[in-house]
This record gives structure tokens, sequence and C-alpha cells, in this order.
């Protein structure tokens, strides 16, 4: 209830009286930090003004790091970060920092990086860092309580304890040492990729769960990385475990709690093994790469339920994320105090109501059992996350689906934090693009909604990161903003030809090699942060190997050779993770695939690429590409040669076939 009245009052939806503390946060934009404005504890934002005021008082540091729609973070904010004797004890010897992972994502890798080092396993959010002045990290933690609970000591125990680690030079150093961050850079001999491909199936298929689809226990997230991983190995060699994989994964998923029965649009993950119970945020990234990914399984399946969570979820998007032509960022987990309170149901008040309403019994009973909607809920035991229980549709669900949706409507929707993220914005655009693919409205979409984004986020030709709807962007982007940009634009590219795309994609392809790629390095930003760029797709793809495959994309598209030069470079130098953990980083194993075997380009002029876009679209090979070239017939090429060429497209792709097995 508490995090309401912080909506209410920081987003003017109602007079509210004077608040009886406000800390420097009150001055950011962000909405997380918003959130703690207002805090007893004296928040600073991130910058060096809080480090120089923690030397010049020698003092330590607390660094926070969270995002507004997460759970853990608003229930450590109402525990501690409100409580006054928490946030004396804070206020007395820390400089408390506050830093919205999705505004700075590099600090945030930097610190959960290190976090895995400690503890050898993944950490989350929120992140709580405890560092000296000089930004020497001596003890790291997720969600800490106020007082002793779920094996923790507590922050009423922790933070004086802390104090007296202070005093003792050599404890310190000890604390400080155990934490010290090490990189070791390994030389990587590229493996073969028929060779990769059977590592990576043979771990794929010990992860997948046979009875549920995924590739986890739980807490169980989408992974769409490795879903298009599997379909690009189904398409290369036929692999029918792969597709098999594939295809219980996205069903079971398009039929489950996860997916939004009633609105459309899929939540961040699920708290159980099957699919039925999820953590109610929804993130416009999630969302965007499923999107992407039901498109290319209808594509190569024509499975209709796949065609239609991919327009209920667009629709989605666009009724709840979309305002003044761009893409907001999530959703939280709550509405009107409860988690999911938008989205559950209560059986004997439906029943009710359904009988009120002139429904027969058996109607009733029928559609309510098919989407799992029963007497002993699976929330809390009462109420009930729809899913589809049986391929037995019955007469009435559609009307039923209606009528939930009128239900819902008379409820709150949930927290929209309305920062605009060009990443994320990019790789909405993206599956706009590919959604294209299915009916074209989606192509007028696409193309309305990067020129809006490009307005805002790349004013003067400098792009920026991110920024609230009616406030100037002022943070630089970052190397994921360059990344799903590029790929947005090439994605549109193939579909319209327009030559703007691409010159743009190149333009943006060489600013990121020059801000981000140093010594055969990348990094998340050009902020002097130092923090390096990673493979891991677990939340959602990783920016490094979107880029790296953009590089290859654009080596065929523009001829230069020198971006697959750096491709190389970087997977050698940084890509250890395709033989220690190929399961961890599935769009990099997706990119090496994509660089062994090279991309297929087929030139002819814009009028016929757009005539033969149907036929290209169903070749099997998963790395083809289309340039607009004059020429009397269609031409497909490799890199560096040219193999068949013929004025029907139909005998051109019949070749390609051959030249790709």
């Amino acid at each position: 209830m508490k995090q309401i009245l912080f909506f209410i009052l920081l987003f003017g939806n109602a007079a509210w009286a004077k608040p009886q503390y406000t800390n420097a946060l009150i001055k950011e934009h962000s909405p997380h930090l918003q959130q703690h404005a207002h805090n007893p504890v004296n928040w600073y934002p991130w910058g060096e003004a809080a480090f120089t005021k923690a030397k010049k008082e020698h003092k330590l540091i607390f660094l926070s790091i969270g995002y507004s729609t997460c759970h853990w973070c608003h229930v450590m904010e109402e525990e501690s970060f409100t409580d006054l004797e928490v946030a004396k004890l804070l206020n007395d010897d820390f400089i408390s920092i506050k830093v919205d992972r999705e505004q700075y994502p590099q600090i945030d890798k930097k610190y959960q990086k290190l976090y895995t080092k400690v503890y050898g396993k993944r950490g989350g959010w929120p992140l709580s860092v405890f560092m000296t002045a000089q930004k020497e990290v001596f003890f790291i933690g997720t969600y800490i309580p106020k007082e002793e609970a779920y094996g923790s000591e507590g922050l009423l125990r922790l933070l004086p304890s802390f104090v007296t680690l202070s005093k003792s030079k050599q404890a310190m150093s000890k604390a400080i040492e155990k934490h010290k961050k090490q990189i070791q850079s390994k030389t990587l001999h590229l493996p073969q990729s028929t060779k990769l491909i059977d590592r990576m199936m043979l771990a794929l298929s010990k992860q997948f769960d046979v009875k549920n689809g995924g590739f986890a226990k739980r807490p169980k997230f989408p992974e769409a990385s490795k879903i298009a991983l599997l379909l690009d190995i189904y398409a290369l060699n036929g692999n029918k475990k792969a597709l098999s994989m594939t295809e219980q994964t996205l069903q079971k998923m398009a039929k489950s709690g996860i997916y939004d029965q009633i609105h459309g649009g899929f939540f961040r993950y699920t708290v159980d093994e099957a699919w039925q119970t999820p953590h109610f945020e929804k993130m416009l990234y999630t969302n965007a790469e499923l999107i992407a990914v039901y498109t290319k399984a209808y594509i190569m399946t024509e499975e209709k339920l796949y065609k239609r969570v991919v327009e209920e979820s667009i629709a989605q998007m666009e009724e709840h994320y979309m305002q003044g032509n761009v893409y907001l960022s999530a959703s939280d987990a709550d509405s009107e105090g409860e988690e999911g309170g938008y989205f559950i149901y209560e059986y004997l008040a439906l029943k009710s109501t359904l009988k009120y309403k002139g429904w027969k019994a058996k109607e009733i009973e029928d559609a309510l059992a098919y989407l799992g909607i029963e007497e002993d809920g699976n929330i809390d035991g009462e109420l009930s996350q729809p899913h589809i229980t049986t391929d037995v549709v019955p007469p009435r669900v559609e009307e039923l689906k209606a009528y939930l949706r009128k239900v819902s409507s008379k409820r709150s929707f949930p927290f929209v934090d309305k920062k605009v993220n060009t990443a994320w914005n990019a790789m909405m655009i993206k599956s706009l693009f590919e959604a294209s693919k299915i009916d074209k409205k989606y192509l007028v979409l696409a193309q309305k909604r990067l020129a809006a984004l490009l307005a805002l986020m790349r004013p003067k030709e400098i792009l920026y990161h991110q920024t609230l709807i009616g406030k100037v962007p002022t943070q630089k982007a970052l190397l994921e903003d360059y990344a799903f940009l590029v790929d947005a634009l090439i994605t549109g590219y193939e579909r319209n030809y327009d030559e703007g795309y691409l010159k743009l994609a190149q333009l943006l392809t060489d600013e990121a090699v020059s801000k981000f790629y140093r010594d055969k390095h990348w990094y998340l930003s050009d902020d002097g942060i130092g923090a390096y760029a990673d493979f891991d797709d677990r939340y959602y793809t990783a920016a490094l190997s979107v880029m790296l495959d953009n590089l290859v994309r654009m080596a065929s598209l523009t001829d230069n050779l020198k971006y697959n030069t750096v491709v190389k470079e970087s997977i050698e130098h940084t890509g250890a993770v395709l033989q220690s953990n190929p399961t961890s980083a599935s769009k990099l194993v997706d990119t090496f695939l994509h660089l062994e075997k090279g991309d297929v380009i087929i030139h002819a002029t814009k009028q016929k690429l757009l005539m033969a876009q149907k036929e290209i679209e169903r070749i099997a090979y998963p790395f083809v590409l289309s340039k607009v070239q004059e020429s009397d017939a269609y031409l497909a090429c490799k890199t560096t040669m040219c193999f068949a060429y013929d004025k029907n497209i139909t005998k051109l792709i019949e070749n390609i076939k051959k030249a790709v097995q």
C-alpha cells in the first residue's frame, strides 16, 4: 500500500501532504530513484560528489542497486529504508548511494560479476554493496532484512559491525582482499561449428525440462536466446531434437501462467517449474524477444498458436506500454497492494456472476476449468492465475475472457515505469519488423516507432540511453543501445530496403566500435567505469553477442571484412565461455555459427526483392540477407564470391539450397 502512496505523490495523481523527508534523489529523473526520494535515508545518486563526501567525512559507502518494478527492492525499502533506526545508522556512518540498474546497467554488471565471483552463483536485485570511499568492496549481498531472517544477520547488526571493521586496518584489508576482482584473459582456439553444435545440444538436452519445457527449475525465465539458437540449429541441419525442445517450450509457455491468457503478453518469469505461477512484472524486453521468437517459429511451422501469441502480445504492448509513439519500460507486479492483483480471479465470485448472467452450470464449469480458475486456486489457495488446462476449447471461453478483461479494467493497472530505454525500444521495433512477415500492418507500425525513437533519443546525431517522456535525454548511449538499435535497423532494412536504415546502421556500428572496443575487449560504456561486456543471456540477450552478430551482417551488407576481423578477435580473446559454459551464452554460439557458416546475400533491384520477399523469408538456411543492387536478375553471393544468377527466384533458391548443404 505504501508503494501506491508514493506513486500518487510522485506522479501527481492526487494532492498529498508535504513529505517529512527529502534527499538528493529528488532531483533525479529515474522512477526508481524517485521512489526513494522521500526516505529518511540520506540517499545520493551515483557520482563523484558522493564519493568525495565519503572521503572528506571518513565514511563508508553503501551502494544499493535496484529498479522501479523490483518486488524485493520494494520489500527492502519498506522494511529498512523507511525505518528511522536503520536510517540513523546509515546516515551517521555511511554515504548511501542509490543506482537504477536500468539507468546504469554497466555499474550493475560490474558488481553482479563480483557477487558471482565471491559466491559462485548469480546475484539479483536489490544488490547491496558495502565499500570504502576508495570503492574497495568489503561486503556484497542482495536483499538484506532489517533484522535477522532468511539466514542473514540483518542490517541492524551488520551496519555497526562494518563500522567496527573499518577501525581495524588489518581486518578491513582482509575483507577487501576477499572481494578483489580478478579478470583473466585467455586466447581461445575457435572450435569447429559441428562440434560446437553437438556440445551445445548435449548440454541443452541435460538442462531441458522434459515435462514442462524450458531450461531451468525455478525461478524459470523464458531464455529466448536459447530458443532462437535451437531454431537456427534445426534450420542448419534438421536436428529434430532441437525443434522438439523448441516447440514444447513455446507451447507450454503459451498455454501456461507465464503468458497472460486474458490480456496478452508475457510476465518476466515464474516461481515454479511448470510455468504456472508468475512473478507478475511485465518487461518490454521480455515481450520483445519472445515476439521475435514466436514469429520465427510460426514462419517455420505455421502453428496458429504462435501467431495468436504474437498478435496479442503486440496489442498488449501497444495498449499499456506505448506513449508518444515510443515504448515504456515495464509494469510492476503489484496492483492495489496485492501481488498480481490485476491479473488474478476468484472462482466463487465468477461462478456466481456468470450464473446471474444466465450461463448454464456446465458452460460455467467448462469455461472456468479450461482457464484453470478453480475453487482452490493456484495463488494463495483461493485466487487463480489463468492458464490453459486442456486442448479442448469450450464454446464460451472467448466470452469469459472478454468478461475477465472487464473485471480487470475496473482495477488499477500496475504502476508502469515510464522510462524510455533506447535498447529495449529497439528490441521491440526489431520484433515488429519481424512480425511484419506475419502481417504487413506491423511494418508500418515498426517504421513509425523507429522514427519516433530516433527523434527522441538521437537528437543532433547523438545517441542517448534513456529518458522520461517530456524530459530531454542527457545520459549518453551504452553498448546495448547501439547493439539493439543497429539490430533493429538491419532487420528493418531487410523488410523495406530503405537505404537510410543501412547507412545509419553502418554509422552507428562504426561509432560503437570506436567507443566501446579497446585492446580486443568490449566495454559496456565509455564513461570510465571500466565494466567489461560479457556474453551472459540470462535475463535478456547479451548486448555484446548482438553487436558481434551485427558486425557479421554489416560485413556482408557493406563488403567491409574488417568487421569480421573484429568479431574473430573478440571471440578469441573474450569468448572462452564457448568452451567453458556455452549454454549461458546462446546468442554467442549463434553468432559464432553465423560467422563460420557465412551469410548468403541475395542481390536484386528493390522491386524484385519486395516481390520475392515471401519466398526469401521461407528459405530454411538461417543466415540469409538481401541487398538492393541494380540488376536484371537475382544474384546469390557469399561474403567473398557469388555462386548463382537467375531471373527466376524459385530457381535461385534451389541453387542456394544446394550451396548451403
